[in-house]
């Protein structure tokens, strides 16, 4: 089975795919996959990172991995693969996302951009685009150590993806913190 672990930048997914991989699970980074099979297609230089060709990496886990085997791909992109099974998307309060990136050195318009997409949902939307809501799993890891989230994950594995509602979609939602940013006056509410 084939398991992307995705997330917005920030939500922990390197620290859960490298505590995974010292349990004995397969990781597989798909930014350096794309980067060492060469299926990068240019790079966007406003955001600072390289574009990948996601069709090429798909082709390629076809070819190089067995499908019975578990293994997780791990990226902020690894949703968009249309060859994985299930995917398991990392959440994060945007207050606490904010402290993550900054400790990244991220400049500002990249950390907003970033916490706008986990304001606005935008991995799960995609996932939701591509594959069955059934196949689709949130955790959120504010407030939880790297070891915690990990047993999360595990728990959703040993249970063989099989809905649990602790993990469900929908359930994660940092839509009131927009309002907390942009305050609406009784002037713009009509009243």
């Amino acid at each position: 089975m084939w398991v992307a672990l995705t997330g917005t930048p920030g939500t922990g997914k390197t620290t859960v795919a490298t505590l995974l991989r010292n349990k004995g699970y397969t990781i597989v980074d798909v930014n350096k996959l794309a980067i060492g099979e060469g299926f990068v297609t240019g790079v966007d230089k406003k955001r600072r990172c390289k574009l990948i060709d996601i069709k090429k990496i798909n082709s390629y886990l076809r070819k190089h991995f067995n499908r019975t085997d578990l293994v997780f791909f791990e990226g902020h992109t690894a949703h968009l693969l249309k060859t994985v099974d299930k995917i398991i998307i990392l959440r994060c309060h945007p207050n606490v996302l904010f402290t993550h990136l900054v400790k990244k050195k991220w400049g500002p318009e990249k950390i907003q951009e970033n916490l706008e997409a986990e304001l606005l949902d935008i991995i799960l939307c995609e996932a939701v685009d591509l594959h069955p809501k059934r196949n689709i799993f949130e955790i959120d890891t504010t407030g939880k150590t790297p070891a915690g989230v990990t047993c999360s994950v595990l728990e959703i594995v040993k249970k063989k993806f099989r809905p649990i509602k602790q993990y469900r979609i929908g359930q994660i939602d940092w839509s009131e913190e927009i309002l907390k940013q942009y305050p609406l006056s009784e002037e713009t509410h009509g009243s």
